[in-house]
């Protein structure tokens, strides 16, 4: 049987010694001491969204904004000496655990995803916009008119055969087939105007 080793009161103080020297203690740290606050805080940071996964920083849902948010609040506290270091670096690893306990979650269950996320909405049905579903959905006939622009060639909306709300916040406009061929597909952010295009899924 291995015996652990004991670390008598004297070795304890030593530690604790030598942590508050290097990232000193309280609000007032000298500017070295922040400095290597910022190294090993950023180091923490780095570890932790690498943890909370790659859809964190690419899927933007709402369980994705909270881990990016609240990890740069928190830790930025103990950055700056605002809160205990350690209590914060375990707040933070709690919250990256709920994420991942979230996302694993939604993959079991379709309706625990549809509460933490939400569904798409359906705004625009072959050229006839669903007024009800504006409203819920808080998008403007302006929002809907500067994605459809988005659309190559001179697109009007009762030229759409589909305008989406995606869950993530982007609108995806599906212009009307050709007679020889499929729509167009265009994704734009409403709250940042940038737009991808690309070819749509099957039409139904």
């Amino acid at each position: 049987m291995l015996a652990l080793p004991i670390c008598s009161r004297a070795q304890v103080t030593d530690v604790t010694h030598l942590m508050k020297l290097i990232f000193g203690e309280g609000t007032d740290p000298q500017s070295w001491q922040m400095a290597t606050r910022g190294v090993v805080g950023f180091g923490i940071a780095l570890r932790l969204i690498r943890a909370a996964g790659r859809r964190s920083l690419g899927q933007h849902s709402p369980s994705d904004a909270c881990v990016t948010f609240l990890l740069g609040a928190v830790l930025s506290r103990a950055v700056v000496g605002a809160s205990p270091f350690v209590s914060t670096v375990a707040a933070a690893a709690v919250i990256v655990f709920l994420h991942r306990a979230v996302a694993l979650l939604s993959i079991r269950w379709r309706w625990f995803e549809d509460l933490v996320t939400g569904r798409e909405i359906d705004l625009v049905h072959h050229g006839q916009i669903d007024r009800v579903a504006m409203r819920h959905a808080l998008v403007t006939d302006r929002n809907l008119q500067e994605a459809v622009r988005q659309i190559p060639g001179d697109k009007a909306i009762a030229d759409v055969q589909r305008a989406v709300l995606e869950r993530d916040g982007k609108l995806t406009i599906i212009g009307e087939p050709p007679v020889d061929g499929p729509g167009q597909n265009v994704n734009i952010n409403p709250s940042t105007g940038m737009t991808a295009c690309g070819w749509p899924r099957a039409m139904m």
